[in-house]
C-alpha cells in the first residue's frame, strides 16, 4: 500500500493484522464502517476471541458531505493525530490513546471506545454525565494554557503555530459558522418554515457587525492551540468518563472558541427539549441541568486556567499584575459568549445541522426549537462584547425559552 487510496473494510483488516503486538498472531479480525461524519472514513476492527479492538481513521481528499467537488488536503490527519498525541500528555485520560499514524495513507490508528457513548446521543435520550464539566475543563484548560504564551515559550510556540497551519479547515469554519448564515448562501440549508429568521439574519446590519469583529478575532487571534470543532458529536461519555476526539480542526487561535462551542452544543440540546422531554415538569428539569453543566463548565474552566497561570505563568509582564489577568478573563468570557452565539446561529440556518434539533420528527415542536435556538444565539452575538457574568448566558437561554412557552 505504497500510495494513498480511501481503505477498504479488508484493507482495514490487512492493516490492523500487521500491527505487531496488538491483535494475536492469526486472529480472525472482523471490521466494520462506522463513521458517520462528513469528512473521514472510519473502521473498527475487533477479533471476538481475545476481545480486542481498535479504531482507524482516514482522512479523505473531499468533504464527504458534498463530494469530491469539495476538496480537502489529506495533511489534516497528520494535525488531528499530532494533536491527540499532544492533548495526550497535556491532559492524559481525556483523550483516546493513538497507537500510530502512517503518513501516506493519511490514517490514524487509535483506541477503541465502543464501551463510551457520543455525548450528543446520551442527552438526546436524556442521559446526565457528572464528570462531563471537570473533565471538559480540565482537558481545555490544561492543553489551552500550555499551548498559549502563558504558559508555553513564546519561540516555541511561533514554531508550533507553523506545525499546525490549518487553512483548508479554518476556510471551511471562517464560511460556514462566520459568513455563510449572515447571506443568502447556497451552503445554507434550513426548512422552509423559518425562511423569515433566516432572512433577518440576512439584514441585520447590528447583528452582522458583532459577527465581523469576532470572525477578526478567529482570523488572527493565535493565542492557543484549539480543538477547533469541540462539540458534543465530538466527545465520547459515559458517567465515569470524557474523551475527546476529532481534532482535525485544530489551529492557534481565539480560546473562547472552544468554550464556546463546549457551551453551545448544550445550548443547542436546552433547544431540542421542545421534543426531547416527555412534559414541561422534565423540560424546565433537564434544562436546569443543562444550565448548570453551562455555569459549571465556564467557572471550572476559569478556576483551573487561573490556578496554571498563577503557577505556572512563564511571562514576567502577564504574571506581574493582576488586573491584567482580570481583563483577560474578562474578555475570554465575552469572546466565549459570542463565539457560542454563533456555533448555534450556523447548526440552524448553516450547511451542517445538529441531531438534537433536526430529529425532532414533529414539524411544529421542530420550527419551536430552531426558533429557539436562534434566539438565543443572536442574544449571545449581540451582547458578547458587554457579558460579565456566565449568568447572563445562561440568562440568554432562559430568558428565551420563557419568551417562547
Amino acid at each position: 500500500m505504497s500510495a494513498y487510496h480511501p481503505l477498504t473494510e479488508q484493507d482495514a483488516i490487512s492493516i490492523a493484522a500487521d500491527i505487531e503486538h496488538f491483535f494475536p498472531e492469526g486472529a480472525s479480525l472482523q471490521c466494520r464502517e462506522i463513521g458517520d461524519g462528513n469528512l473521514n472514513l472510519v473502521f473498527h476492527i475487533s477479533d471476538p476471541a481475545s476481545g480486542k479492538s481498535l479504531i482507524m481513521k482516514q482522512a479523505l481528499p473531499y468533504a464527504k458531505v458534498v463530494g469530491e467537488s469539495w476538496p480537502l488536503t489529506l495533511d489534516r490527519g497528520r494535525i488531528e493525530s499530532e494533536k491527540l498525541v499532544l492533548d495526550g500528555k497535556l491532559a492524559p485520560g481525556l483523550v483516546p490513546n493513538v497507537y500510530f499514524y502512517d503518513a501516506v495513507l493519511a490514517l490514524t490508528v487509535m483506541e477503541d471506545l465502543s464501551d463510551h457513548v457520543i455525548m450528543r446521543q446520551g442527552l438526546i435520550a436524556g442521559n446526565r454525565y457528572p464528570r462531563y464539566a471537570d473533565d471538559i475543563s480540565t482537558y481545555m484548560a490544561q492543553t489551552l494554557f500550555y499551548s498559549s504564551d502563558l504558559g508555553m515559550n513564546q519561540q516555541q510556540k511561533k514554531e508550533q503555530v507553523g506545525k499546525f497551519i490549518n487553512p483548508e479547515l479554518c476556510k471551511i469554519t471562517e464560511d460556514l459558522i462566520f459568513d455563510d448564515p449572515y447571506t443568502d448562501s447556497p451552503n445554507n440549508s434550513f426548512d422552509e418554515a423559518i425562511r423569515d429568521a433566516a432572512q433577518a439574519l440576512w439584514a441585520d446590519e447590528e447583528l452582522q457587525l458583532e459577527v465581523a469583529l469576532l470572525r477578526e478575532k478567529f482570523l488572527t487571534q493565535a493565542q492557543a492551540l484549539l480543538h477547533g470543532d469541540l462539540h458534543t458529536g465530538s466527545v465520547f461519555v459515559t458517567e465515569a468518563s470524557t474523551k475527546v476526539i476529532d481534532p482535525e480542526f485544530a489551529f492557534y487561535g481565539p480560546i473562547g472558541f472552544d468554550i464556546g462551542a463546549a457551551i453551545a452544543n448544550l445550548l443547542l440540546n436546552f433547544a431540542g427539549q421542545e421534543h426531547w422531554s416527555a412534559d414541561a415538569a422534565a423540560r424546565s428539569d433537564f434544562r436546569r441541568y443543562l444550565t448548570d453543566t453551562v455555569r459549571n463548565v465556564w467557572q471550572l474552566f476559569a478556576s483551573k486556567f487561573r490556578a496554571l497561570w498563577d503557577e505556572h505563568g512563564i511571562d514576567r509582564l502577564a504574571n506581574a499584575s493582576s488586573s491584567y489577568k482580570e481583563l483577560y478573563m474578562a474578555r475570554l468570557l465575552q469572546d466565549t459568549a459570542g463565539f457560542a452565539g454563533c456555533k448555534i446561529v450556523r447548526r440552524i440556518v448553516g450547511l451542517s445541522h445538529v441531531v438534537d434539533i433536526d430529529r425532532i420528527p414533529d414539524a411544529a415542536a421542530k420550527e419551536k426549537a430552531q426558533r429557539l435556538a436562534l434566539a438565543i444565539g443572536t442574544a449571545l452575538i449581540r451582547n458578547n462584547r458587554n457579558i460579565q457574568s456566565i449568568e447572563e448566558v445562561i440568562d440568554a437561554a432562559l430568558s428565551a425559552a420563557s419568551e417562547s412557552a
